[in-house]
């Protein structure tokens, strides 16, 4: 976990620096936004950044997003001022931490964005030779790829890799070329030099830099066009990259490991990826089974996200009744382990009694389709047009607070499970509702009926 602490907020920063390394973090500081700039664009960079409340956090927004520099914003504040927190909200930051910090909110906020902390959960034969194969080539050096249907756990597996290797205690840089336009994807791996192009108005470390000594993940790679493929495939023989518009190669030390969830033999037969590049990727593979061939996972994985999500959610822990632990087995489970993660997320949210019941595992009635609809296709067109016709005239503003109230009053004004509903922390939820109610809309008491 790389975090970077923007500004100095009267030493109290300090405080927080020494809780984040108590907990694993690495650390480095920027005296302001325009250092922390410079900091990133040079490679250094970093899992959040927590910024001090009087740095001009919008512009810093601004600018990260302009130069596709993707990195979660914390502010941080003496004290619980409200005014400061809503306006760092609206500037663009993620969340509000009033200081001298607490341990346990800096414990949280680090462990939520840290995504290596995922363990891998299993049980199943299946998985279990994957994971010991893993762990078996896990120190060597040698390119890996990790194939598997979309929410499998490649990225888990491929982080697993990282975290065993001699490697581990250097960066592990995820890039998602599915994710990212074709056209600024050479920039994000390779860099690129001041005025290269439009937009280009510092020199950029690009993420095989970055990864320089520790491991860099190249998720979906098969979404990666011919010409660019090229390149990679110099970077992977020779180990060096050439900026975009610069003028010598740059070395580099790197692992590299690749996900994809197509079959590659396939595309080098349709002629969409470069056969010599599949050879340098696929010297190690590990092949991921979905959950439908895993069945005994399905058991363990639920247990583990009911208590996961009760322990995110403040609620008690509710064991999975036997009748809907047949109904999860029997599913098919087509998204995978992502499927079933968020299947059981919800039916912690929705569960009653001591038991997480059949009830609570399916589908909301809420959530189905006009029974009129004849198929999925019919289903989803009717619902697009409902959603469509409701929202048109109305600002974004008006259609976030209607959201915001709606769901509150769905969850009887329970905070907690409409902040998750929604996909909001509870503090930025508090701080909608304050704003809300300063303006005169009523809004659902949190114990209670709904209104």
């Amino acid at each position: 976990m790389r975090l970077m602490i923007v500004g100095t907020l009267s030493g109290q920063l300090t405080m927080a620096t020494k809780i984040a390394m108590e907990r694993g973090a690495k650390v480095t500081h920027a005296e302001d936004t325009e250092q922390a700039l410079r900091v990133l664009r040079a490679g250094r960079g970093a899992d959040l950044l927590m910024v001090d409340v009087g740095q001009p956090i919008r512009d810093l927004v601004d600018k990260l997003e302009a130069e596709r520099i993707h990195v979660p914003i914390v502010a941080c504040g003496i004290d619980n001022d409200a005014r400061a927190a809503v306006a760092a909200i609206h500037a663009g930051a993620k969340e509000y931490i009033p200081l001298p910090p607490d341990p346990e909110l800096i414990a949280a906020v680090l462990a939520a964005v840290a995504e290596d902390n995922r363990d891998i959960v299993f049980k199943d034969e299946a998985m279990k030779l994957v994971v010991d194969l893993a762990a078996q080539i896990a120190k060597s050096d040698a390119s890996v790829l990790i194939t598997g249907e979309s929410g499998t756990g490649k990225e888990v597996i491929a982080r697993y890799l990282h975290s065993r290797s001699n490697r581990a205690g250097r960066a592990f840089i995820s890039v998602n070329c599915a994710a990212i336009p074709e056209q600024l994807l050479e920039s994000e791996l390779f860099g690129h030099e001041k005025g290269a192009f439009t937009g280009a108005v510092a020199r950029r470390i690009g993420k095989f830099e970055e990864a320089d000594g520790g491991t860099l993940l190249l998720d979906e790679i098969s979404e990666m066009d011919a010409r660019l493929q090229a390149k990679l495939l110099r970077a992977i023989q020779e180990r060096v990259i050439d900026r975009v518009g610069g003028q010598r190669p740059v070395p580099v030390n790197i692992r590299i490991l690749a996900t994809s969830n197509r079959n590659l033999t396939e595309e080098v037969r349709k002629g969409t990826f470069r056969e010599d590049l599949l050879y340098r990727l696929n010297v190690l593979n590990l092949k991921i089974p979905p959950l439908r061939e895993r069945p005994a996972d399905i058991a363990v994985l639920s247990e583990h996200f009911a208590r996961k999500f009760a322990d995110a959610n403040g609620l008690p822990y509710r064991p999975i009744s036997g009748d809907a632990a047949r109904e999860l087995a029997r599913a098919r489970f087509p998204g995978n382990v992502r499927e079933l993660e968020n299947t059981i997320h919800r039916a912690v949210l929705l569960a009653q009694g001591p038991e997480i019941g059949v009830d609570a595992i399916r589908t909301p009635d809420g959530a189905r389709m006009e029974a009129s609809a004849t198929g999925p296709a019919q289903q989803a067109a009717l619902a697009a047009e409902a959603a469509t016709r409701s929202l048109v005239g109305l600002t974004v503003e008006a259609v976030e607070r209607s959201l915001i109230l709606d769901t509150l009053n769905h969850c009887f004004g329970n905070r907690t499970h409409a902040a998750n509903i929604l996909g909001i922390s509870i503090r930025t939820l508090r701080n909608k509702l304050n704003q809300y109610s300063a303006e005169g809309i009523p809004i659902p008491p949190s114990t209670g009926q709904a209104a």
